[in-house]
């Protein structure tokens, strides 16, 4: 029943081709076309500044140095693939996922066809195989801005890539993954208390404001440490960023306190499985007869 639940998602997600443009698309899209620009702009300048380095015979040297390592810059791109554009357009198809049915009053046709923990979970597993369609484009978008700088300024390519930067890309990868879900969990969750998808869309981005307020000049506001409990629990961006850093290329950060690692991973838990669970509850208690 839950696969049933999840198929069925699934082809109304697709049907919703604006949705899956701006969640899935646009970012990466934007992406591209603004890495080319910049490509562009820069050689612009660099050739304003320096003037004509083939006439020097700099040119070849230059080239050289600066091969561009797509092993390296997939390492980058994964560190970068929970940004903050990306977790905001990723709204627009988890409002739509998780309050499209309050919107168009469609809950009391589906809810005698499936229980209402599948029906939740449902549009949970849909939301979390548009994360992984989501990251894989935004990476082919980052791999396509590194070739095309390398194209436009005439470098040439390497790759290095190991065996500790497959594990550090996987795992970094695995954390923006976990990033994404758990900021849409807060627009499950405000989906299902208000009905509403404007909620369920905005909801989320002022939290995540008021919590970047909060991990800003907050913590010195409040005495607390980054590394303390507090900071790490009510400030999920802060311990995906303790998560990444110790998962990275170069490792933990030297000096950073025991135990930061166990801290991060109950924050990350606890903001994703917290809210699911209050959707949860709170919408098998809800009156959908009219819905």
């Amino acid at each position: 029943m839950l696969a049933d639940s999840v198929l069925s998602e699934f082809y109304r997600l697709m049907r919703n081709r604006m949705a899956v443009f701006w969640s899935v698309l646009f970012v990466p899209l934007l992406f591209v076309a603004g890495g080319i620009v910049f490509h562009l702009v820069t050689k612009s300048r660099m050739e304003e500044m320096t003037g004509d380095l083939s006439a020097t015979g700099i040119a070849a040297t230059v080239q050289a140095k600066a091969a561009e390592d797509l092993g390296q810059d997939l390492l980058k791109i994964a560190g970068i693939t929970a940004n903050g554009a990306i977790l905001v357009f990723m709204l627009i198809g988890a409002s739509t996922l998780y309050a499209g049915d309050y919107r168009w009053e469609t809950w009391r046709l589906t809810s005698a066809r499936n229980s209402r923990i599948n029906l939740i979970l449902g549009k949970v597993g849909v939301f979390k195989i548009l994360t992984l369609i989501a990251i894989a484009v935004f990476i082919v978008a980052g791999l396509i801005f590194a070739i095309s700088g390398a194209l436009i300024n005439g470098t040439g390519f390497a790759f290095t890539f190991d065996g500790a930067d497959a594990g550090s890309f996987a795992l970094t990868l695995l954390l923006s993954y976990i990033r994404i879900i758990q900021y849409a969990m807060i627009a499950l969750l405000a989906a299902v208390m208000t009905r509403s998808l404007l909620a369920a869309l905005f909801v989320p981005v002022v939290l995540g404001f008021a919590q970047t307020l909060l991990g800003g000049p907050g913590l010195a506001l409040l005495g607390w440490e980054p590394t303390g409990w507090p900071a790490q629990l009510l400030l999920p961006g802060l311990a995906f960023d303790t998560l990444k850093a110790v998962v990275g290329p170069d490792g933990a950060p030297a000096g950073m306190p025991d135990g930061m690692v166990i801290k991060a991973l109950v924050s990350l838990a606890l903001w994703t499985l917290a809210p699911l669970a209050g959707a949860i509850a709170w919408f098998n208690r809800q009156d959908l007869s009219k819905e």
